[in-house]
C-alpha cells in the first residue's frame, strides 16, 4: 500500500482541493477503513462556506461514509461508519446519551480528519458490519438516516398518542427531511407531509419514495398536525412550526440553520406546544437505522447523485447553485 493517498481537503472558504496527503495510522484501539462512499452534508457546506470556526482550514471533511476495513483482526470487513467518537466512560455516554458528552469528537472535525479520502481511522467500536448485499452508497446514508431516525423517535415519545394516530409533517426535503419521511411511515403515522419548496426535489421525493410533498410557497397547508420535524430550521420554518402544530403538539428542530427567529413564543406557550432539540443520535438509533435499511423497511433509497472524489470541487459548487435534484451527492473516493 502506498504511503499517500488522495484526499478532498477544505483549503479556505469556498475553496476545495484535491491533494495527496499521508495515510493516516490508526491508534492501537482504531482501524483504518478504505472508503467506498461518503456523503455531502449540510454541515460539510457550512464549513466550505467558512461558517465553522471548529473546522478551520486546512481539513479533510466528510463523515457519512461507508467502506472496508484493511487493517487490524477485521481486515476485510464491510462497515459503516459512527463517526461520533465518545469515551465509553464519559457519564454521558454511561447515561445512554453519548451524543450529548461534553468531549464528543467527530471525524471531520479536529482533531479528527474526515472521509473525502481514500482512507480514514475510526475506533473499532465505531463500525458496524454490513451485509454482503448492502451497496456502499446506500451504507454511506445510515449515518445521516440515523440522524433523522433519532429526530422522530423522540418526537413520536413526546406526543400523548399512539403513532398509528399521529399526523407529521416534515418541513423541508432535503436527506434529513426525506429521511425523516421514511422513518415516520415505517413508524406507522396516520398522516404525513413532506413541504419542499423545490420542484423537482419534490418530483424526485414523490416518485423514489412515494411521499406526499406540496411546495409551503404555493400551498395553503390546512391540516392541524400532531408532530413537526422541522429539518431546515430556518426563521420562516420555525415559524410555519408554529402555526401548524396542534394545541399540545411537539416541534422537533433539527435543521440548523443560523438564527432563532420565528417561533411564535406566545402560541407555544398558550398551547402548550413542546418544542425539541435533536442532535445526532445514540448507538441505539445507529444500529437500528442499519437494521432498517438492510431488511429494506426505508424505501429504495435512490435519492443520491453519485460523484467521483475528483468531482468534488464541482459537486459542492452544483449543491451551493441548486442544480441537483437528489437530496444527497455522494462521492466515490475508491469505489
Amino acid at each position: 500500500m502506498s504511503a499517500t493517498m488522495q484526499a478532498l481537503v477544505y483549503t479556505a472558504p469556498n475553496m476545495l482541493a484535491v491533494q495527496e496527503i499521508a495515510i493516516p495510522q490508526p491508534a492501537e484501539d482504531e482501524v483504518l477503513v478504505r472508503v467506498a462512499a461518503v456523503g455531502i452534508c449540510g454541515s460539510d457546506m457550512h464549513a466550505y462556506h467558512g461558517h465553522d470556526n471548529r473546522r478551520p482550514a486546512p481539513l479533510v471533511l466528510g463523515h457519512e461514509a461507508a467502506g472496508t476495513i484493511v487493517s487490524g483482526p477485521r481486515e476485510g470487513e464491510r462497515v459503516t461508519i459512527n463517526p461520533l467518537v465518545v469515551d465509553p466512560s464519559c457519564p454521558a455516554a454511561l447515561a445512554g446519551r453519548p451524543h450529548l458528552s461534553p468531549t464528543r469528537q467527530i471525524i471531520s472535525m479536529p482533531p479528527r480528519p474526515g472521509a473525502f479520502a481514500e482512507f480514514v481511522t475510526i475506533p473499532a467500536r465505531n463500525v458496524l458490519p454490513i451485509s454482503a448485499g448492502l451497496d456502499f452508497r446506500k451504507a454511506a446514508l445510515v449515518e445521516p438516516i440515523a440522524v433523522a431516525w433519532h429526530a422522530v423517535r423522540i418526537g413520536l415519545e413526546r406526543l400523548d398518542q399512539a403513532s398509528d394516530t399521529a399526523k407529521v409533517l416534515v418541513i423541508g426535503g432535503g436527506a434529513i427531511g426525506i429521511a425523516a419521511g421514511l422513518v415516520a411511515r415505517r413508524a406507522g403515522v396516520a398522516g404525513l407531509w413532506v413541504a419542499e419548496p423545490n420542484a423537482r426535489r419534490r418530483a424526485l421525493i414523490a416518485e423514489q419514495e412515494r411521499l406526499r410533498t406540496f411546495d409551503p410557497l404555493t400551498t395553503v397547508f390546512a391540516e392541524d398536525v400532531d408532530l413537526v420535524i422541522d429539518a431546515v430550521g430556518a426563521t420562516s420554518t420555525r415559524a410555519a412550526a408554529s402555526r401548524l402544530v396542534r394545541p399540545g403538539g411537539v416541534i422537533v428542530h433539527v435543521g440548523l440553520l443560523p438564527g432563532m427567529d420565528g417561533f411564535d413564543i406566545r402560541r407555544l406557550t398558550l398551547q402548550e406546544i413542546t418544542i425539541c432539540g435533536s442532535y445526532c443520535y445514540t448507538p441505539g438509533d445507529f444500529s437500528q437505522t442499519l437494521a432498517a435499511i438492510e431488511a429494506g423497511e426505508l424505501g429504495s433509497l435512490d435519492w443520491f447523485a453519485e460523484r467521483s472524489l475528483a468531482e468534488g470541487r464541482r459537486a459542492f459548487a452544483d449543491l451551493d447553485e441548486g442544480t441537483v435534484a437528489a437530496p444527497k451527492i455522494i462521492l466515490m473516493p475508491t469505489a
